[in-house]
This record gives structure tokens, C-alpha cells and sequence, in this order.
């Protein structure tokens, strides 16, 4: 599950929670100044025990959360699926729910006629 730890000391130092991106409190947010957010993942129950450390635990979801450089993070199921994106284009890794074809292997050696596939020619 991917969350938010907000924080202006630093990131969070449990080990349950791994930062996968970092950016600036957006300024909308109140009390934003100085603060970065930290985009975590780690179990349902890390995120009780963060806030027990007395830090701010945002839980996200589905939509998109823009970073510094042009990219950002989005997020879908609440949570439990996500993508960081380098760009709106470019997924740089990505969590989501299995499908058919995530688990099973194409043959090697196979051939398609992308032509046929896509307009039945």
C-alpha cells in the first residue's frame, strides 16, 4: 500500500516503510512550508505505527500526485495499485493487480502480424 508520510525532519526511519519518491508539501496544503512529502510503501498496519511516532500519515487516493521534475505518482484502488511515472509518458515502476497474461510467458520465437492483428488485413 503506498501512502504519504509528511515531514519537515526528514524521512521516515522505519524499516516497514520504504520512500520510493520525494517531493515539496504543495503550497496549497496548510502548514506546507518547509515540510516534503514522502511517498511509502509498506503494510496497512505501518501506517498506525508512524502515526503512533507522532508523524503526519496521509493515506491516497485514486488520482494523480505530481513531483518536483515533471513526473509524479498515480494511484488507483486506494492505494493498493500504483505507477511512478518520470514523465506523464514514461513508467518508471509500477504496482498493479495480476492479469491473465502477467502470468504467463510469451513463446519465444512467435510471430505477429501486427497488420492482421489490428485491421484484419
Amino acid at each position: 500500500m503506498m501512502f504519504i508520510v509528511r515531514s519537515a525532519a526528514g524521512p521516515p526511519s522505519s524499516p516497514a516503510a520504504e520512500v520510493k519518491l520525494a517531493r515539496k508539501t504543495p503550497q496549497i496544503v496548510p502548514g506546507s512550508t518547509g515540510k516534503t512529502d514522502y511517498f511509502c510503501i509498506a503494510e496497512p498496519e505501518a501506517m498506525t505505527g508512524l502515526r503512533a511516532e507522532g508523524l503526519e500519515v496521509i493515506e491516497l487516493r485514486d488520482g494523480w500526485y505530481a513531483d518536483d521534475t515533471g513526473g509524479g505518482i498515480g494511484i488507483s484502488g486506494h492505494g493498493k495499485y500504483w505507477e511512478i511515472r518520470d514523465t506523464l509518458f514514461s513508467v518508471k515502476e509500477a504496482v498493479g493487480p495480476l492479469t491473465e497474461s502477467d502470468q504467463t510467458e510469451p513463446a519465444s520465437g512467435d510471430l505477429v502480424n501486427v497488420r492482421g492483428a489490428i485491421f484484419g488485413v
